[in-house]
């Protein structure tokens, strides 16, 4: 009858633990510096943790170079009011940041406009918040 007690209990133990860890914001990126791209958007992913977007932004030179942007919490962003098609290939978006702590071409947004239409994207505090600027 005992030799089934400790797999029962180890069972139990992996059920409860997070099925993916998650990774701290200030660990990762430097909140002490900011960072300003302006690039297109190549791709967005609208996915959990962390949602990102992938964009292209043009060196001195005429050369491109990809960079990584990673967002608030997913639940949050659809708190308010973004989706999987807020950001699309192709817009122009000018972001600002803390750039990654060690992975060139990173960072975690804390402002993003896209000037076509006046969108805002901010990170204040621990909360995001989405305005449209009137043109």
């Amino acid at each position: 009858m005992k030799g089934w007690i400790l797999p029962f209990a180890a069972g139990i133990a992996t059920s409860v633990m997070p099925a993916q860890a998650h990774h701290s914001i200030a660990g990762v990126y430097d909140s002490t510096r900011q960072v300003t791209v302006e690039g297109i958007v190549t791709e967005f992913h609208f996915v959990n943790p962390h949602p990102f977007v992938t964009m292209e932004v043009k060196n001195g030179g005429g050369s491109a170079q990809e960079w990584r942007l990673e967002m608030d919490n997913r639940w949050e962003l659809v708190e308010v009011g973004m989706t999987r098609e807020t950001l699309k290939r192709g817009d122009r978006i000018i972001v600002t940041g803390s750039p990654a702590r060690e992975q060139a071409a990173s960072l975690y947004i804390r402002k993003l406009d896209r000037p076509a239409d006046g969108f805002q994207y901010e990170q204040v505090g621990s909360s995001p918040r989405i305005r449209v600027r009137p043109q």
